[in-house]
Formats: C-alpha cells, sequence, structure tokens
C-alpha cells in the first residue's frame, strides 16, 4: 500500500505583500491629483470677524435677555404669541456661550410648552 503524500500548504503570502504595496502606491497617486494652492496665496483668516445671529432667529443673551431681529423680547411666550403657524414649526435658538446651560433648557422647555414643535440650537463650527 502506498503512503499518501503529506504536502504542505503555504499561504501566498508574497502575492498579498504585492496587493498591498499596490494599494499603497495608487493612494500615494490618487491622492496627489488635486493641484496645490499657489505659494503665494493667502486665504482669508475668519477669526477676527464679527459673528451675528442669522435674522430669523431668536438670541439668548448671556444675561437671560431675548432679541429677535434686533428687538427686545419680553419672554418666550410673548416671542411665540408672534410667530405663524408655519413658524412655530422650527424655532432656531441663538444662545450666548457664556448663557448657563439651565437657563437654556429652561427656556426650550417653555418653548415647546408654548407650541413650537422644534427648538434648533444654531452653534458656531471653529477650526482649531
Amino acid at each position: 500500500m502506498r503512503r499518501a503524500r503529506a504536502t504542505q500548504t503555504r499561504e501566498p503570502t508574497i502575492a498579498l505583500i504585492n496587493i498591498v504595496f499596490l494599494m499603497l502606491v495608487f493612494f500615494m497617486v490618487a491622492g496627489t491629483l488635486a493641484q496645490p494652492l499657489d505659494g503665494d496665496l493667502n486665504l482669508v483668516q475668519t477669526a477676527d470677524l464679527e459673528g451675528r445671529a442669522p435674522p430669523d432667529t431668536l438670541v439668548v443673551h448671556a444675561d437671560g435677555r431675548l432679541s429677535y431681529r434686533g428687538t427686545t423680547q419680553s419672554s418666550a411666550a410673548a416671542y411665540v404669541a408672534g410667530l405663524s403657524e408655519e413658524e412655530r414649526k422650527s424655532i432656531r435658538l441663538v444662545p450666548d456661550r457664556d448663557l448657563p446651560a439651565r437657563v437654556l433648557v429652561d427656556l426650550t422647555r417653555e418653548l415647546r410648552g408654548e407650541g413650537a414643535e422644534r427648538v434648533l440650537l444654531v452653534t458656531e463650527r471653529g477650526l482649531q
């Protein structure tokens, strides 16, 4: 009786290394397809610009004052009462950075209690 020859099965690691190397070269080439900016080009600096709230938002100042389009609002209820049904669906709110979180939570509850369906917070996204 003949004995079956034991064959060793080797993993084709060389093929795997070649594929990984080709992928590396591909991504290096593909990553440099965008034309670089001119060296003498100076981009706009926005760090020193004055930030303004969008005109159709309710602004909450650090001391809790409310203003809408530059006019002071006596309360959240008075603000919501002056809105149409369409405007009550989504109220945008711009809180001051120094406004205590408890005041902001209470204000959003009050707005929801007065008939606002959604209260959206408008924030600033900065690149650091």
